[in-house]
């Protein structure tokens, strides 16, 4: 059991700061960044799905650097890796749902970046 504050690398840190109220029925609270994830593996799906194209792992390399660990820290970084991978997605003429997608992933990320301002 823990102790109301806590020492974590030299700051402290209180329990009452910590508190959310989990869901019962899944046992996490949904923030935006679940549902930006779930519009990045939307997006990824779909272009896997679509049966290939030039620059399509041009297409998944940028996609799967913008669902890494370090760009979800740093959430600044991924509006770049959105504009190349748009890019991508023109000069190569993708399917609309690829494209209506990578909107998708677009709003939820803007939806983001207003609850998390870095």
């Amino acid at each position: 059991m823990l102790e109301k504050g806590f020492r974590v690398s030299g700051s402290r840190f209180n329990i009452e700061d910590w508190v959310i109220n989990i869901n019962p029925a899944t046992g996490y609270q949904k923030t935006t960044l679940s549902d930006l994830q779930g519009a990045w593996e939307e997006f990824r799906q779909s272009v896997v799905d679509s049966g290939g194209f030039d620059n399509m792992d041009r297409i998944l390399l940028h996609t799967d650097e913008a669902m890494s660990w370090e760009t979800v820290r740093n959430l600044n970084r991924m509006p770049a890796l959105i504009l190349i991978i748009r890019n991508l997605c023109l000069q190569n003429a993708v399917s609309d749902e690829i494209m209506l997608n990578l909107g998708e992933v677009t709003d939820m990320l803007d939806e983001t970046l207003a609850e998390f301002p870095n």
